[in-house]
């Protein structure tokens, strides 16, 4: 599956450096927006539930006018109005997902547990010479250009964000270029697993081992000892103290370790598989159910096998390869991928088992065998 070279938006993120200053009014943004965002929910629902009429974002932008006249809200002139009215954007579409099905209900933000950002336009800050600047900001932000941005880019969409572990990023929202990878014809099947992360139809050098398999490296159980630990202290801090606020940041920066370092290995690793093969192909698995085992449940979310679909998805889509996905009720452990005798039954902890016709089978690479050919059937 080749195709041309297409134009996609994508977003470059970074680590930045706020002055105290900057810090302080980006703050201040953040709440701002977390307000607007908040008000404006709740006088939909208000609207929706004494009316039943729904109000537009025209309404909601018109609204946010009056409360920047009023005295108790006259903080709201003291930020940039671009990402106040983003917050509205953003409010537009949650309502627009829910009624179309797609989303539940839109909640408000809370000051702890939300994620703290505000969004900015093009009429909101300055891209000059490869250096940014922020409305009602100076200096330009410090920023640690980890890679580079596509040659002659220019953001369209600027996201600036903290997290909870106290870091500062910054998201540039580009469009680029991207150009399909030669086509190379070869297929490949794909058994996402907790012993092995995942397991391949066939092995490709220097990605698996010489079955075909890529280790779990299992980041949350590397660092399990040093989460409890931080977490044991939080627990014995007194609420709201400055102490407990001191080790909340340090379970905090456990837990951003172990999401960057699983984050980049599943960008590792996807990315070779998609320069590796044209076809990939994969199960269905339903995650959200899976996790109900308990016994299963930590090691399942520490392997995100979502977020591998998920890049898998965009990354094929972009170079100009396929992805396919079978059924999940498809019983690719129980099926001999030589002969097709279907066993009775295959508990999760046989790892090994030989088929009537002698053929010897390693689970998950039989597995993965049965996902290519199914998929390769369907399409």
């Amino acid at each position: 599956m080749c195709g041309v070279a297409q134009m996609v938006k994508r977003a470059y993120r970074y680590r930045f450096y706020p002055t105290p200053e900057q810090a302080c009014e980006l703050v201040r943004t953040f709440g701002c927006v977390r307000f607007v965002y908040n008000k404006a929910l709740e006088e939909r629902s208000r609207a929706y539930a004494l009316e039943g009429r729904r109000v537009s974002y025209a309404e909601s932008s018109a609204a946010l006018t009056a409360w920047k006249r009023q005295e108790e809200l006259a903080f709201l002139n003291g930020v940039s109005c671009v990402p106040l009215q983003q917050a509205l954007r953003h409010l537009q579409a949650a309502f627009a997902n829910f009624f179309a099905k797609r989303a539940s209900y839109p909640v408000f933000k809370s000051r702890k547990k939300s994620r703290a950002s505000a969004e900015y336009t093009r009429s909101a800050f300055r891209w000059r010479d490869g250096r940014l600047t922020l409305a009602k900001m100076d200096p330009p932000l410090d920023i640690v250009w980890s890679r580079p941005l596509p040659q002659g880019a220019r953001p369209s969409t600027v996201t600036v964000s903290k997290d909870a572990a106290g870091r500062w990023f910054v998201s540039l929202l580009v469009e680029e270029t991207i150009h399909p990878l030669t086509p190379s014809g070869d297929a490949v099947g794909v058994d996402a697993g907790i012993t092995s992360l995942v397991a391949l139809s066939r092995p490709i050098p220097d990605l698996t081992d010489q079955d075909g398999k890529v280790a779990n490296p299992r980041h949350e159980r590397a660092d399990r000892r040093r989460l409890a630990k931080a977490q044991r202290s939080l627990a014995r801090k007194a609420a709201g103290s400055a102490n407990r606020a001191k080790a909340r940041l340090k379970v905090a920066r456990t837990h951003a370790r172990i999401s960057d370092r699983r984050r980049d290995f599943l960008h590792k690793l996807t990315t070779s598989l998609v320069r590796e093969t044209q076809t990939v192909v994969i199960e269905d698995l339903t995650v959200r159910a899976m996790v109900k085992n308990h016994s299963l449940a930590r090691a399942i979310s520490d392997a995100s096998w979502r977020e591998l679909r998920s890049m898998l998805a965009y990354k094929t889509a972009w170079y100009g390869r396929e992805l396919v996905v079978i059924d999940r009720w498809f019983p690719s452990s129980k099926l001999c991928s030589v002969c097709g005798t279907l066993a009775e039954a295959m508990p999760l902890h046989v790892r090994e088992w030989e088929c009537a016709c002698g053929a010897v089978h390693d689970r998950d690479v039989n597995a993965a065998r049965n996902i290519l050919a199914a998929g390769l059937a369907e399409r």
